[in-house]
């Protein structure tokens, strides 16, 4: 195999594991190990010493074909951590292998995590796959939310060829409580569909697991709504321990502001706090 094949079809491994506890000064983030490039920066405190903020860092800026992100992240009892991105992940073009994530994070009981990372962007060509295995104790809460963009929409660019596959599945205590598989195609007529897509470059779910979730917060979160004029929908769906909102549209900054609002809202339910938005996204 000549060398530039070898290149295009090795990719770039990388690796980062933290672990956070919960003492007497707040939550810490107490491990961390590193393998390529994948890091963390200083943990921040915006809301007090009881919420630890990370920013996960990946160098490169996106992911090529061959490329193969793993994150883990464990939290022991009471502990709660914030985790986001500085900015949108990019899933480059492939010349044939799959680029990779995979995100696992095991949450010990009352602790809270929260995963709101900003969007993924996937280019026309990428080969990706997506991955997300939460592993919730009792009295654990998990909130996380992922904004895929198809495409660059604002140069033009459609998902004409490649394809995109993810994966969800959310267990407590050992019993799954919430899986999704999901596969798209470029150029598949599903994302111009009345059925599908309808034609949006933007999708994106947000979940809350691990209590059923009050009536009264239920429908708190059902009265925030998008710009349907502008050809945006929404949707919230409760489960026994699982709350999913569905978005659909033309904007990843308008996927997360509806997200946001959705946070506001269930925060303080599950964590007793007031949503406040990590700084990092106002740069």
């Amino acid at each position: 195999m000549k060398l530039a094949e070898a290149m295009l079809t090795a990719g770039w491994h990388a690796r980062l594991a933290l672990g956070y506890e919960a003492g007497e000064r707040g939550t810490r983030l107490m491990r961390r190990s590193h393998d390529g490039p994948l890091l963390v920066q200083k943990s921040l405190y915006p809301e007090g010493p009881q919420v630890c903020h990370s920013i996960l860092l990946h160098p490169p800026g996106g992911l090529v074909g061959g490329d193969h992100l793993e994150f883990e992240a464990e939290l022991g009892a009471g502990a709660h951590a914030l985790i986001t991105t500085p900015g949108a992940g990019k899933w480059y073009r492939s010349a044939g292998p799959a680029a990779r994530q995979q995100l696992r994070f095991n949450v010990a009981s009352g602790a809270r995590l929260e995963w709101l990372p900003q969007e993924s962007i996937v280019f026309d060509g990428a080969v990706a796959q997506m991955s997300m295995q939460v592993d919730l104790q009792p009295g654990a809460a998990f909130m996380g939310w992922e904004v895929v963009c198809l495409g660059r929409s604002a140069s033009g660019e459609k998902f004409r060829s490649g394809s995109l596959r993810q994966r969800i599945e959310i267990r407590q205590d050992g019993e799954l409580l919430f899986a999704e598989y999901g596969a798209l195609q470029g150029g598949d007529p599903l994302l111009d569909s009345p059925v599908g897509l309808a034609g949006r470059s933007v999708y994106g779910t947000l979940l809350l697991a691990g209590n059923a979730l009050p009536q009264e917060v239920l429908a708190a979160c059902r009265e925030v709504g998008v710009d349907e004029a502008h050809g945006e929908r929404c949707g919230v769906t409760a489960l026994p321990q699982v709350l999913a909102a569905r978005y659909v549209g033309h904007g990843a900054e308008r996927a997360r502001q509806y997200f946001v609002r959705l946070w506001q809202v269930l925060r303080p339910w599950y964590a007793g706090k007031e949503a406040q938005p990590p700084r990092i996204w106002q740069t």
